[in-house]
């Protein structure tokens, strides 16, 4: 089977988000062939490299979405207007709310609204597909007067009507930072057209060629999400003026719910974020649940051996960040010493970016002052029950090291997803005390102790439960390392990949019929063995065979390649002679021809994409990345 994965600021790139989660992915469904097609979030991260590739990645396509750049397409007078129509339609389906947008109108009608913005959309695909792009309308001045017609239109929501100038204009960038993906050169029969299945690694922009892979070239999609865009728009921009905040909400609402009406599963990565796709507008026959998959491996070790560490111990490991709610854990600590004089606080975990940076000092503020240096006497070095480690020294050089560092690992957060790092305690053997947060009482279950957030008092008192108890202690440890092992590895996650895809593609049997130039159907351009999945013979043999010689005098329909717009290339690596579900592979690294966008090196720069070859794509992706896929030092 052939799966076009698709990510926005991950796989493949080094520092991108879910690259662990993608990766184990790939190498895990070997018997299956991917295509990468990757959004960037920014030059650095493109600069970083790529992490090193299995054999099973056929290419990698990538595009920007940090560039600002024009495309230097110019519509004529038809294609202006038909603009307007489009992106009129898709502003006055933002301004009347979205699901899950509680500033949105009634629910009367949401099915019209829903339509409304699914015809803008696709309308604005078409046009961006025949005309060659659509950046520099999306940025242009009918884009926003479309906006600011429908913000004073009787009907849209309060605050809609409120937005100023400056607030249209924010809106207008960000949509058109979002709608890039419309103006790629996917879609085609030789890119997203030549897959079984898409599968999108979260939703949002990832999604959205996924949609038009689907809208294009019927191809069916399955949607993973471990975090639901609404939600974290939410929880991201609680600043914002509200007419940005209420139609962005919409934007992300409402593709949320195209994605999920059209999307054959979805599988979100925890029952809190099932409960926000519902809310969204997903079916719940749609719906599988698929735990993210963690290798278990670096922890055995710590789980397998009796408890070491010192049982008067807490442990907290993860990135500093204000979400994590320090200060509430050290407050509740400062009850602890009270009620255990003996106990001692390791704050193991970087600070993520400068905000972090600050908390971290300020964190450590708060505890100079709730903690006074204590010493034995007027001679004697003063020591701080509470340490700011990171890992990586000599006494915590890996996460293991830091679990097990203590009798009780605490999570004290008020914003959570999955809790990656609770599970890794879990796999630890370790008891645990965490706020009920995002989907921490799913991960746990009944193997740890779970209190409000924001309530250092309720937290002090399971802690000290804990610490007073040993035996509950090692009760609870060996209870949620046996769940983490049976819920939380790469295997599970793994194998109920597998088995999605295999559900997918049996529902969608029968595969396009492949056309050549002139529309008429191509015959036997797609052997058998295209509609079973697995490989079924080396990729070299199967590209001289896969169609008789006769039928492929007559070569399947593509569309001729357009100019790239400025800062809008893309890296596309293909296998020379790949050919995968019976879809015979263009050569179109031909003797360095060149478009109207010139010449790349390796490669024909054509509209979103440029070729390589893969043994190429492999030694620039080592060259750019030496270094292999490891967890990161803290989350």
């Amino acid at each position: 089977m052939r799966i076009g994965l698709l990510t926005e600021g991950g796989y493949p790139y080094v520092g991108g988000e879910a690259v662990l989660w993608c990766d184990r992915l790939v190498r895990g469904l070997a018997q299956h062939e991917f295509d990468v097609y990757a959004l960037s979030h920014s030059e650095h991260q493109e600069d970083e490299g790529w992490v090193p590739l299995p054999p099973q990645v056929g290419r990698v396509r990538t595009a920007s979405l940090w560039d600002r750049e024009d495309d230097g397409v110019a519509y004529c007078r038809r294609a202006r207007r038909r603009f307007a129509e489009c992106y009129g339609e898709l502003a006055a389906a933002l301004c009347a709310g979205a699901p899950g947008d509680p500033a949105g109108a009634a629910e009367d009608g949401s099915t019209l609204q829903a339509d409304r913005f699914a015809y803008a959309l696709y309308g604005l695909a078409d046009l961006a597909r025949d005309e060659g792009g659509l950046t520099t309308a999306l940025r242009s001045e009918t884009a926003v007067r479309a906006l600011e017609r429908a913000c004073r239109t009787p009907g849209a929501h309060r605050a809609a009507r409120e937005a100023r100038v400056p607030d249209l204009l924010t809106v207008a960038a960000r949509l058109e930072h979002a709608l890039r993906p419309l103006s790629l050169d996917w879609y085609e029969d030789d890119g997203l057209g030549a897959v079984d299945l898409c599968h999108a690694a979260s939703g949002g922009p990832a999604a959205l060629p996924g949609l038009l892979a689907r809208h294009f070239c019927d191809v069916p999609l399955l949607v993973t999400e471990y975090g639901v865009r609404l939600r974290t728009h939410y929880l991201t921009e609680p600043d914002s003026p509200p007419a940005i905040r209420s139609l962005l909400a919409a934007f992300h609402g409402r593709l949320a719910a195209e994605t999920y009406r059209h999307a054959s599963v979805i599988t979100p990565g925890n029952a809190h974020a099932r409960r926000w796709q519902e809310r969204c507008g997903a079916e719940r026959a749609k719906l599988r649940t698929v735990h993210p998959g963690m290798d278990a491996a670096p922890f055995a070790e710590a789980g397998e051996a009796p408890e070491y560490a010192d049982p008067q111990t807490l442990v907290w490991v993860g990135r500093v960040e204000p979400a994590k709610d320090l200060v509430s854990l050290l407050h509740a600590f400062a009850e602890i010493r009270r009620a255990e004089p003996g106990a001692r606080l390791r704050i193991v975990g970087a600070p993520s970016g400068p905000e972090g940076a600050a908390y971290l000092a300020h964190c450590k503020g708060l505890a100079a002052q709730l903690f006074p240096d204590e010493a034995d006497g007027p001679h004697a070095v003063g020591r701080n029950p509470v340490s700011f480690e990171e890992i990586g020294g000599p006494e915590l050089p890996s996460r293991a090291d830091a679990y097990t560092a203590g009798a009780v690992v605490v999570l004290s957060s008020v914003v959570e997803g999955f809790p990656s790092g609770l599970v890794e305690a879990m796999f630890c053997g370790r008891a645990t005390v965490s706020t009920d947060v995002g989907a921490v009482v799913e991960a746990i279950g009944g193997t740890g102790l779970v209190v409000p957030p924001r309530n250092p008092r309720a937290l002090a008192e399971a802690c000290v439960a804990l610490l007073r108890d040993p035996e509950r202690r090692e009760r609870l440890g060996a209870a949620a390392r046996a769940r983490a092992l049976e819920l939380f590895t790469v295997e599970q996650n793994v194998t109920a990949f597998h088995g999605i895809y295999l559900e997918i593609l049996s529902r969608t049997p029968v595969r396009r019929v492949l056309l050549d130039d002139t529309g008429e159907p191509l015959p036997f351009a797609a052997p058998a063995e295209a509609h079973v999945p697995g490989r079924w013979s080396d990729p070299a043999r199967v590209a001289a065979r896969s169609a008789p010689g006769w039928a492929t005098d007559t070569p399947a329909r593509t569309t001729d390649a357009r100019a790239t717009p400025a800062g809008t290339t893309t890296a596309d690596t293909m296998r020379a002679g790949t050919v995968n579900a019976g879809t015979v592979s263009a050569d179109m690294a031909t003797a360095g021809a060149s478009t109207a966008g010139g010449t790349t090196a390796g490669g024909t720069k054509v509209r979103g994409g440029t070729e390589r070859r893969t043994t190429e794509r492999a030694a620039t992706a080592r060259a750019a990345s030496p270094v292999s896929v490891t967890e990161g030092a803290a989350r």
